[in-house]
């Protein structure tokens, strides 16, 4: 396991918390599911490991670039992160999401049929957020 960042933000997305992913549904109701996820500050990117057979992952892949969110709460504190999401089956992008996702949770089971949510973030809400730019 990693250790934790100095940063608030960061430490708030590495430390073990179970999130939810939100995105819309076809007939455009709100689909909701609690996720592992992992974010890349360096990338701006949030990865949420699935079996491709799942409705998330289908309904996302059927729409490629829909804005999603991914948030998580502990007592008072919650951030959410929005972006475009993307599923991959790419086994490079699939083994890092199951690396990171390694890293914050545990070793996933073993699935053949898994795939990588990838969200390019745009916007962090909440009162855990990413700091002032540093050098």
């Amino acid at each position: 396991m990693s250790p934790i960042p100095d940063d608030p933000f960061l430490a708030f997305w590495s430390e073990r918390r179970i999130c939810t992913l939100a995105s819309p549904r076809p007939d455009g109701s709100i689909h909701q599911v609690p996720v592992g996820a992992t974010y890349d500050p360096g990338r701006r990117l949030v990865r949420v490991i699935a079996d491709g057979a799942s409705f998330k992952a289908r309904n996302l892949a059927a729409r490629p670039g829909t804005r999603v969110s991914v948030s998580q709460v502990e007592g008072a504190r919650w951030s959410t992160l929005e972006g475009t999401a993307t599923v991959t089956r790419d086994p490079e992008a699939v083994a890092e999401a199951v690396r990171l996702y390694t890293g914050r949770y545990r070793a996933p089971r073993p699935n053949p049929g898994r795939v990588a949510i990838e969200i390019a973030v745009t916007r962090e809400l909440g009162n855990v957020r990413p700091g002032p730019a540093r050098d």
